[in-house]
């Protein structure tokens, strides 16, 4: 499997402080701790609650796809949240969808490297490639973020959790 990025690789203060705008507490983990909350387990990030862990060896990908979920769900389900985030196929599209936009506000990274990462770890697009779902067949999943205030009009993050 071609190499991701990882949280660290990106800076943890930055990718840190761009969550905790969420209301997100980032918990760090060692190397060999398991993953409180992951629901794939092995490296990839966990939800429990307001909280997200991950270790040094955890994709920025995963990260960012959890901390999407936790975005995009209602307060419902957030406030039950532990390792299952749920939600509908809608939704999936959405979180995916803001996961590409979160990287554009990491320096270095931007939705082009993303794209590169889930298509490297085997997220699968109708059209073939992140790239072309996020610029050719992402309406919905944009509007769909645009109707529940996670993102304007202009397509650009409101801050706000749905």
């Amino acid at each position: 499997m071609p190499e991701v990025l990882k949280v660290t690789d990106a800076g943890v203060e930055v990718v840190t402080g761009l969550l905790s705008r969420y209301g997100l507490e980032c918990v760090s983990l060692g190397v060999d701790e398991p993953i409180p909350g992951s629901y794939w387990g092995d490296s990839e990030a966990g939800l429990v609650g307001a909280k997200i862990y991950w270790r040094p060896d955890t994709p920025l990908h995963s990260l960012l796809h959890e901390a999407s979920h936790f975005i995009c769900m209602d307060d419902g389900r957030r406030e039950q949240l532990d390792k299952d985030a749920g939600g509908d196929y809608d939704e999936e599209n959405g979180v995916c969808y803001l996961q590409i936009l979160l990287a554009d506000e990491l320096p270095g990274v931007g939705r082009e490297r993303m794209c590169q990462d889930m298509d490297a770890w085997g997220y699968t697009f109708r059209l073939g490639s992140a790239r072309a779902w996020f610029e050719q067949d992402a309406d919905d999943a944009r509007a769909w973020l645009v109707d529940r205030g996670v993102i304007d009009d202009a397509g650009q993050p409101t801050w706000r959790k749905r």
